[in-house]
């Protein structure tokens, strides 16, 4: 977790080589800053495989000064096209169940769209400390993921298996998960994953790979229609998104080159704790 620092390291020392450029145009300036940092990040983010939009909403803003409500709807809208990449590669490997991802994924857009609107009406204060407790939960609720993962239930598959057989408390049981996580998504700007995959496992039965691939194609309608809802609000930079997009992909496409080379049990350490740590960040806020 050390890496978690450069980013405070890296910051000071743009900054600083910024501020002595004899052309001082802010705006090219702090274009270039959240490019720079969000390569950083990209580079945590990437090599720890999770976290990312709480680590981003921090950052936007506790380092540069965002309201609260910009950073969710930037952090929200910039999964777009990270999810995208993941599901296209995830489909590719046969890890994404199509059934469950269409109806989860359009309920969960529903709920992100409508709750997206709902947090223009909460203060900046609240929603720093609410999007917080958000993030610490999320890492909590991925290391029960992970538990899960490493010691299967009998109970678990119990319920999943009578889910399965019955069509019609599939469709509801997946279009529930839809709202309630589209809607912790949309009113936090928070990616939802972990409380996704807990019920992908739980109640729909699928294999970790595939409740791993499943989930980044139904974050893609999500950020889609949250993106939409904080752009109504006008809450979407989108300038701001350009620069986030095009810096955290450079780093996560260069920090996943290094996930392999750690152990899982230092792995699986850091994506539950960097969520948490995101989590912190946004307190000192």
């Amino acid at each position: 977790m050390h890496l978690l620092y450069v980013i405070y390291a890296l910051y000071n020392t743009i900054s600083v080589w910024l501020t002595k450029s004899t052309t001082r145009n802010e705006g090219t300036i702090m274009a270039i800053e959240i490019i720079l940092i969000m390569i950083a990040a990209g580079l945590i983010v990437g090599f720890v495989g999770a976290g990312g939009s709480g680590f981003i909403i921090s950052i936007l803003t506790v380092l540069f000064g965002f309201p609260i409500h910009v950073a969710l709807g930037t952090a929200l809208a910039s999964m777009l096209f990270s999810s995208f990449s993941g599901a296209v590669s995830h489909y590719r490997e046969g890890n994404v169940t199509l059934r469950a991802g269409l109806i989860i994924g359009i309920f969960g857009a529903v709920g992100a769209f409508i709750s997206s609107h709902f947090s223009g009406f909460i203060p900046e204060d609240i929603l720093n400390y609410l999007t917080a407790g958000m993030l610490v939960l999320s890492g909590v609720v991925l290391c029960i993921r992970l538990l899960l993962m490493g010691k299967p239930s009998d109970k678990g598959n119990t319920i999943s298996a009578f889910i399965y057989q019955n069509k019609v408390i599939y469709f509801i049981s997946a279009a529930l998960l839809g709202i309630l996580t589209g809607a912790l998504s949309g009113l936090f700007g928070i990616g939802s994953a972990p409380f996704i995959q807990i019920g992908l496992l739980i109640l729909l039965g699928l294999s970790a790979q595939q409740s791993a691939g499943t989930t980044m194609m139904i974050i893609i309608p999500i950020a889609l229609a949250g993106g939409v809802g904080y752009a109504q609000l006008g809450f979407l930079d989108i300038k701001l998104l350009l620069e986030v997009v095009a810096g955290t992909m450079i780093g996560s496409y260069v920090g996943a080159k290094f996930t392999k080379r750690v152990r899982p049990v230092y792995l699986k350490t850091a994506m539950v704790l960097l969520p948490i740590f995101a989590g912190f960040l946004l307190l000192s806020a």
